[in-house]
């Protein structure tokens, strides 16, 4: 748990740089954020004993892959989909929420849109799966049980985003760790097909079809 603890400190302070006003507007986001990717990997790599993580991550056969990929597509489509929704109804509901959102599609006017995406696709999406849901929840639901683990990280997710002073993209971060952290909570086994789904709906929601 020292081991776990300190990696949860780490990416409170990655995500404080990389958000918070003070510091935020002299980076650019998506190299800062590939960057505590890498961290996030080398964290959970170091802490994978304590994770006990199985073979689940990588599909046995061709036709394991192959469900893991449509399973992760639906699942984001999904997402998505209720974000979409979301968006409509806080806009309507809320003059803050349209400001603030835009405020987050504001990070990428700096970076190609395709670089974006594969950063996304290929090293942001799939890090933070293996270190929150991986990493972090399979390795509290060890020590306090599997309810307790999946709360206590989906909070832990959200308030990491609290640096950034935007309401949006907290309830943004809160919803996906609720929908990823109880999809491992139900399905450990499918933990290939959730990050397929992070990596797909990062890029649809930052890339192909923002909100």
């Amino acid at each position: 748990m020292k081991r776990l603890l300190f990696s949860l400190l780490v990416a409170a302070a990655l995500w404080f740089v990389m958000f918070a006003p003070p510091t935020a507007p002299y980076l650019n986001f998506w190299w800062a954020m590939s960057a505590s990717a890498c961290v996030l990997l080398s964290l959970a790599w170091g802490g994978r004993r304590d994770a006990a993580v199985g073979p689940e991550l990588f599909p046995r056969s061709l036709r394991q892959a192959f469900a893991s990929l449509v399973l992760g597509v639906a699942i984001a489509v999904v997402l998505w989909g209720v974000f979409w929704v979301g968006d409509k109804l806080s806009s309507f509901m809320f003059d803050f929420a349209r400001p603030q959102v835009d405020l987050i599609y504001g990070m990428k006017s700096d970076t190609p849109p395709f670089v974006i995406a594969l950063l996304l696709l290929l090293l942001i999406g799939p890090a933070e799966e293996l270190f929150w849901r991986a990493y972090v929840q399979s390795t509290l639901s060890r020590h306090w049980g599997a309810d307790l683990g999946f709360l206590a990280t989906t909070a832990v997710y959200t308030l990491v985003h609290l640096p950034s002073l935007n309401f949006m993209l907290m309830m943004a971060a809160l919803a996906c760790g609720l929908c990823w952290g109880l999809l491992y909570r139900l399905w450990p086994q499918h933990l290939a097909a959730i990050v397929v789904s992070h990596a797909l709906w990062d890029a649809a929601a930052f890339v192909w079809f923002p909100f």
